[in-house]
């Protein structure tokens, strides 16, 4: 899955959704102790613990691969047999103990229906707990415990623990999409500006490409026969290819001028569609292309700092332009610890950009806040 691993609103989901599910599935395997509590025999009430231990662990492993779309493959496999093979341990290891006094395995069976959503689609996972409640049956009649007992266990509590997953689940995959959502809207924009640009270059270069061919053939044509008429074609040819390359580079040019208001809007979008509450103030008017490209670069490390670097709630982007100085200030609360190192590699870089044109980058950490402040002279 394409899903950032660093995208800090997903994690926060990520810990609840894997809360949630260990706090249905962990109910149902710390009820065993009781069961291991008043097993008399203590041989067989190690070998329950041991059991019960390789289950739990083998739960954990399959709950976090649950919530983790950015895990492998293989790896997600390995902790699904691991499952697997836990629980046809546990029908030997915790199925007798306190046989006939507490319905202990069929609270191990009742955790492995509630997590069949998480292995299974819906037809394999009602198969699998037909199968779950197939062998508490057969634990309970070996160990003489009451049947319908360990059947409602088995039966009933998994199927209501297995409802809460299968929700918990759908909610977890909604939120990864829309991630993923988001992700491919931004590619897709990019993409969309890249072909953009290319039609732009190729409307500015077919027409001229093709008459500079034309001239050219003609001009080798008549260099044996016309050679002044060779000369004035070739001048020609030579006059658009010098035209056609002011205009690419005016293109460029255009292409990679920066609208500051813009980049810091797009900035504050960003922030927002991942839960941090963004206020923008831009400058009025426009401000001379080098000043707003060295801001652009500020402000774009700003805001991964905000994402990456932090747990913000807030975060405000202000540009101002007084006596000469344009200022760019970032603040956002959430710092971790002392916030970024101000010789960290990101800002030190920030500052040997800014340095040729006499601008500045300061970064101060006060009751949580973070403020990142930069400042480029303007040249009359």
């Amino acid at each position: 899955m394409t899903v950032d691993p660093a995208d800090h609103r997903l994690r926060r989901a990520r810990r609840v959704t894997l809360l949630s599910l260990g706090t249905n599935g962990w109910t149902t395997v710390l009820l065993p102790a009781v069961g291991l509590l008043r097993e008399p025999d203590p041989v067989r009430a190690v070998l329950g613990v041991v059991g019960l231990l390789g289950f739990t662990v083998a739960q954990v492993a399959v709950l976090h691969a649950a919530v983790t779309p950015w895990l492998a493959a293989p790896a997600r496999h390995r902790r699904h047999l691991a499952l697997a093979v836990a629980a046809l341990l546990s029908l030997p290891l915790v199925g007798p103990v306190a046989g006939g006094a507490w319905p202990t395995w069929a609270w191990l069976g009742a955790s492995l229906v509630g997590m069949t959503p998480l292995l299974f689609r819906p037809a394999v996972a009602v198969a699998a707990a037909a199968g779950v409640l197939t062998a508490a049956a057969g634990v309970t009649v070996a160990t003489g415990g009451p049947l319908p007992t360990a059947l409602l266990v088995t039966g009933g509590v998994g199927a209501g623990i297995a409802l809460l997953t299968w929700v918990q689940v759908w909610f977890w995959d909604l939120l990864v999409e829309a991630r993923q959502g988001q992700a491919a809207g931004a590619r897709l924009a990019a993409a969309e500006e890249r072909l953009r640009f290319a039609r732009d270059v190729h409307d500015l270069l077919g027409h001229d490409l093709t008459v500079i061919a034309l001239k050219a053939e003609l001009a080798e044509r008549l260099a044996s026969v016309d050679g002044a008429r060779a000369g004035r074609e070739a001048a020609e040819a030579r006059r658009l290819a010098a035209s056609a390359l002011t205009r690419v580079r005016a293109t460029v040019h255009g292409y990679r001028v920066v609208d500051l208001a813009e980049q810091a809007a797009a900035v504050g979008e960003v922030l927002r569609s991942s839960g941090v509450r963004c206020t923008v103030e831009s400058p009025v008017g426009a401000l001379p292309a080098p000043v707003a490209a060295d801001l652009a670069a500020v402000l774009r490390e700003a805001g991964t700092n905000v994402l990456r670097h932090s747990r913000a709630g807030w975060c405000r982007i202000e540009i101002t332009r007084d006596d000469g100085l344009v200022t760019l200030t970032v603040r956002n609360d959430g710092v971790r610890g002392d916030g970024p190192d101000a010789f960290s590699g990101g800002l030190r870089g920030l500052a040997d950009r800014l340095a040729p044109s006499g601008g500045r980058v300061r970064a101060s950490t006060e009751d949580g806040v973070f403020s990142l402040v930069a400042t480029v002279p303007v040249t009359p």
